[in-house]
């Protein structure tokens, strides 16, 4: 798939894709010497990246380096050498030679100190261009003909040739940003087994009543903690706070278990989860109370009174409580602690935040070179993994797109 002219006076890379894995890799090559050509199909680069720093940059995770690769649950064997190569601290220093600082956050998270994507980005571009990369906009990828890559252009289409390339073209969330995941039918007529890609970090569906959407729709459930049981896994607990939707749940307590959710309504049609409203309050004290004589108070006023469930928590337990136990002081309180949410389906890959699946790693060498393609790398959100919001995704992406340009280094210095 490649082809070299001893006409050129250094080797010339094409790189498809213009988010964060695609421009570290033209960093790290043209920081080498060696010429970059970087394709997009949209009008500039890094609009995803753009769209997720609209609500805070987090830009890696401060925890140590176990847990931190613990997120990437399935695929830690595969992800552990990227971040040996870019590890979340060696990022933070990247950065900070962009002149932005950093600072930790309370929940561990890494954020710009002004909290925002654009003046890194800008100050990125900056560098790159000083570097001699070459932007095109408006290329969009259309496949391979022969030794050449085949573009679709404002001016009509064009093919390209390079002595190297890496596809940096994401996934298949947020398709109006640029990813769309039209390659993976390229790759596959190509012999490249790609996993199907699937929603990650996204929401899911349940059966609300009208009259629940009507009054909760877009409000914030805090302060609970959520269990998945799954009989072929170790149940999970986690805690924190999520989104009340007008098809169900999402938010960022339910995209840390969106991957064993999804997995779980894969495998059986539908899952259960367990909300506890009250998570700093045992079942014992609850229990008690909820069986506190009353008196002429209503039993909702009486459960905001005691425990302070009152809003979007008391319109979930009549949502979800039969009538029937919602009078029954034991039966309440078991549903106050564990109450049961079905959830039937992911919502749309297009809303998710990222997706899954991807070009298997079997499918690449350990520098992210295709085995079937001498010369054709890959990195980014395209590779086979996931891994939760809170900075993993992107920490993930920058350090695939410096081993992707690393291996394109050692790939053409073996050719020379």
């Amino acid at each position: 798939m490649t082809k070299t002219s001893n006409n050129l006076k250094c080797p010339k890379v094409a790189i498809i894709g213009g988010g964060p894995a695609g421009l570290m890799a033209a960093e790290t090559l043209s920081l080498a010497g060696i010429g970059v050509d970087l394709y997009d199909a949209m009008p500039s680069v890094g609009r995803k990246f753009l769209m997720a720093g609209k609500g805070g940059m987090n830009i890696t995770h401060s925890e140590a380096a176990t847990p931190f690769l613990s997120r990437y649950s399935k695929r830690q064997t595969q992800i552990a050498p990227l971040l040996n190569i870019m590890s979340p601290q060696a990022l933070r220093e990247w950065i900070h030679a962009l002149g932005i600082n950093t600072f930790v956050g309370s929940s561990g998270r890494v954020f710009p100190a002004d909290m925002k994507a654009a003046p890194l980005l800008r100050a990125w571009l900056h560098r790159l261009r000083e570097a001699g990369v070459n932007f095109h906009m408006r290329h969009r990828w259309l496949g391979w003909n022969n030794n050449q890559l085949l573009f679709c252009t404002p001016d009509g289409s064009t093919t390209v040739e390079a002595d190297a390339f890496v596809f940096a073209l994401g996934g298949a969330s947020w398709a109006r940003l640029g990813s769309d995941g039209a390659w993976v039918s390229k790759f596959n007529q190509h012999g490249i087994t790609v996993s199907p890609l699937k929603p990650a970090n996204c929401g899911f569906n349940t059966h609300w009543s009208e009259h629940f959407i009507t009054r909760f729709a877009g409000m914030p459930l805090k302060t609970i903690a959520i269990t998945l049981q799954d009989v072929h896994a170790p149940s999970q607990r986690k805690q924190g706070e999520c989104m009340i939707t007008e098809h169900g749940i999402e938010g960022s307590l339910i995209y840390a278990l969106s991957a064993d959710i999804r997995d779980a309504i894969e495998a059986h049609g539908e899952t259960t989860i367990h909300i506890d409203l009250l998570p700093d309050k045992s079942l014992a004290e609850v229990l008690a109370n909820v069986s506190h004589p009353r008196g002429s108070r209503s039993l909702s006023s009486h459960l905001q009174s005691r425990l302070g469930i009152k809003g979007i928590k008391a319109g979930l337990l009549r949502e979800l409580v039969s009538a029937q136990d919602y009078q029954d002081p034991a039966k309440l309180s078991d549903a106050i602690k564990a109450l049961p949410l079905k959830l039937i389906s992911s919502r749309p890959i297009d809303e998710a935040i990222s997706s899954a699946g991807g070009v298997e790693f079997s499918e690449l060498n350990e520098q992210l070179m295709l085995k079937k393609m001498p010369g054709v790398f890959c990195a980014g959100e395209m590779l086979d993994w996931e891994a939760p919001t809170g900075g993993y995704l992107l920490t993930a992406c920058f350090a695939s797109g410096r081993s992707a340009g690393l291996g394109v280094i050692d790939w053409l210095k073996n050719q020379s």
